[in-house]
């Protein structure tokens, strides 16, 4: 007999057998764990194995097979008394049944499909009728109407088989008297990496009951096994008939591991291993990031090793040290930075690229949101681009034009790595777990070497000093470099104009191509190269390249005069480091060479920003605090030339400071310098022209 004939009671038959024959144990188990765990989970090729028609007619016709076991399992002897009402839920759908959320069409609806996703948005927790309990206002009998849907059923009279009076009467709801159940519903768009043409992502609806809900948060990557159905849409009374596409769930897969959306085959694992092997490694990876631009070597190798990152460690404690490597790029207009990210988010496993300028606080981390389409008038958890990054590269440009207040929020997601949003009543930690790449322009159009990077950046030192590497990309004349720099971009529009017109006529030089703006890798191989290395390696420091790290870090330390060269902070940014360079070549021990590698791009970064122009020693306070130590030295002169001046003048006007200064070395540009630098950092105030006094 083919189940599309059968009747429903032969239906049911058919599962109660099954569940008796291959699914006892699993059902006593979950009776015995019942309230903490309320449904059956099946894999569906457990079923498809005993039963493939019956799986088959489970995709075809999921509500009626789902009734039908439901009802199978109410008829089980269960081990405990009462029997509790367990749910039906499938999981592992076949891979013809996963459809894109940009690829549902009104063919699957009614049917059982998987979705995969990331989640937008999630509703608080609600309760929702399943069966109402109604009093008659004549009678005073409880009717009991069961619910389907979001609309309220009301009876249509007052039934006398239970009961009532048989009329047609006005009733009250009796919520003591109903059965609710828990309900939430999320929205989930479609991975950002999918989209490599810049399209806007789309989004589905999606309603959890009872078991499944609570479990979710924004950001998490999600599989959802469903039916998908039509929801009825409204103009005002009207209704209209074209509906909107939701889906209930069966159950929720949330991808534990990293880049599971990055499908890698035996022959790419092969592939990988062998390229891995390669002595030039490092060199082709560097050229496969962004070929049409010339130059930057040492930032490409810094964006290589960001790409692969370091290893995330979860102490004994309950602390997490962070792995990711953020890396700030600060230069002259028309350096190429921007492109540079958008190559970068190109490439990236996982990536979201963003720009500060049109950013706000809560689109790059979190937000409650109050919506009156989805969340019907209730404040809603909204995912931005720091979660919807987790464990990827968030690209932000022009990351000095955003907003004080939105920058503040960027503090804790990059050192905690996680975003905490505690706004109408909801308090929510969501996973930023991802490396920042940013992208910013000086103040004054122009990176000046020899000023301090904080105060040529619109940007907080405390946001600075989290960032791992800082590359400022200037734009210098040189000959030699302007010749070859030249040469490039000419020869690559050249490729460029010669690929439109032979591409249409049928012929391409493949060879100039070769030679010119073809990467090393292919930038599809590379992907699954980085989320292999970020899946599979996790590297262990070895003795020997631990001790050249910790002699390194204290040598150059002791070495220091007055200054500090170095903190805490910048040997947790060598080790991290150290480990992408162990990744890269998929090595499980992190050796002296990748340690070198470290200490030599951090040396790179630290001699363009950290160098104090006047001493010529390396001092990281200046990129910290954004004051060197010869400047600190400096402004506790003024100090107490002020303090002294005013202990017999209620002021101390700018020429008797510039006198005593000048009786302790400081001329007067230094003096008006370092004045305006302690007036901006709140040490002294001007009560009046020309007067000044300590703020304490």
């Amino acid at each position: 007999m083919q189940l599309a004939d059968a009747s429903l009671g032969t239906l049911i038959e058919k599962w109660e057998r099954f569940f008796y024959d291959y699914c006892k144990e699993e059902i006593d188990s979950a009776a015995l764990m019942y309230p903490e765990k309320k449904s059956l989970i099946l894999d569906y090729w457990a079923i498809d194995t005993h039963d493939a028609e019956m799986a088959e007619f489970l995709l075809e016709k999921p509500y009626i097979s789902i009734y039908a076991a439901e009802s199978a399992l109410k008829k089980i002897d269960m081990p405990v008394d009462p029997s509790p009402q367990l749910h039906f839920r499938v999981k592992n759908l076949p891979e013809i049944q996963k459809i894109g959320i940009r690829d549902l069409r009104s063919q699957h609806l009614g049917k059982f499909i998987a979705v995969d996703g990331l989640v937008k948005k999630v509703t608080e927790v609600r309760p929702k009728l399943e069966d109402a309990a109604f009093q008659c206002l004549r009678c005073g009998a409880i009717i009991h109407e069961p619910q389907e849907g979001n609309i309220l059923k009301e009876p249509l009279e007052c039934y006398e088989d239970q009961g009532g009076c048989g009329r047609r009467t006005s009733f009250r709801l009796l919520t003591e008297e109903s059965k609710f159940i828990d309900s939430q519903k999320i929205e989930v768009q479609e991975n950002p990496e999918e989209l490599r043409g810049g399209a806007q992502p789309l989004r589905l609806t999606i309603y959890l009951e009872d078991d499944l809900v609570g479990n979710i948060v924004p950001g998490d990557r999600v599989t959802v096994n469903g039916i998908l159905h039509g929801q009825q849409r409204r103009r005002g009374m009207i209704k209209l008939t074209e509906f909107n596409k939701v889906m209930d769930a069966s159950t929720v897969e949330q991808k534990e591991q990293a880049f599971e959306e990055v499908q890698i085959t035996e022959e790419d694992e092969r592939k990988i291993i062998e390229l891995s092997k390669d002595p030039l490694i490092y060199n082709k990876i560097r050229d496969s990031i962004a070929p049409t631009i010339y130059g930057l070597d040492k930032e490409k190798d810094a964006l290589a090793l960001q790409l692969f990152g370091g290893v995330a460690k979860h102490m004994p404690d309950g602390t997490r040290i962070r792995g990711d490597i953020h890396i700030l790029l600060v230069g002259d207009p028309g350096t190429a930075k921007s492109q540079l990210l958008r190559y970068i988010s190109l490439l990236a496993p996982r990536s979201i690229y963003t720009s500060g300028k049109s950013s706000s606080a809560a689109g790059l981390t979190a937000s409650a949101v109050r919506s009156d389409e989805f969340g019907e008038g209730r404040w809603t958890l909204e995912a931005g681009a720091l979660v919807l990054a987790d464990l990827g590269v968030a690209c932000v440009d022009e990351l000095d034009k955003m907003d004080s207040k939105d920058r503040a929020a960027l503090h804790q997601a990059m050192e905690q790595q996680e975003i905490s949003v505690a706004k109408a009543g909801i308090n929510a930690t969501l996973k930023s777990r991802c490396s920042l790449l940013g992208a910013a322009n000086p103040k004054f159009g122009r990176f000046d070497e020899f000023a301090s990077i904080s105060d040529q950046i619109n940007m907080p030192p405390a946001l600075l000093s989290r960032f791992d590497l800082i590359f400022p990309v200037t734009d210098r004349p040189d000959r030699a470099r302007d010749t070859n720099l030249a040469k490039h971009i000419l020869a690559v529009h050249t490729v460029g104009e010669r690929m439109e017109q032979e591409g249409h006529a049928g012929g391409l030089h493949s060879d100039e191509l070769e030679k010119i703006v073809k990467p090393s890798i292919e930038p599809e191989f590379l992907r699954k190269y980085i989320a292999y290395a970020k899946r599979s390696i996790f590297p262990v420091m070895s003795e020997e390249a631990s001790e050249r790290l910790k002699n390194y870090y204290v040598e150059v330390r002791a070495a220091a005069r007055d200054s500090v060269p170095f903190t805490p902070r910048q040997l947790e940014a060598f080790v991290r480091i150290a480990e992408a360079s162990a990744r890269i070549r998929l090595s499980e021990v992190v050796g002296i060479e990748d340690v070198e590698r470290a200490i030599e791009i951090v040396d790179y970064y630290l001699e363009k920003v950290g160098v104090d122009r006047e001493t010529g020693a390396l001092d990281i306070d200046i990129i910290t605090t954004g004051i060197s130590h010869s400047q600190k030295d400096k402004m506790k002169i003024l100090t107490t030339i002020i303090k002294n001046i005013c202990e017999d003048k209620e002021y101390a006007s700018m020429d008797d400071i510039k006198e005593k200064a000048e009786e302790e070395g400081l001329d007067e540009e230094t003096v008006k310098n370092m004045m305006s630098k302690m007036i901006r950092g709140g040490i002294i105030f001007e009560p009046r022209r020309g007067g000044y006094r300590l703020t304490s």
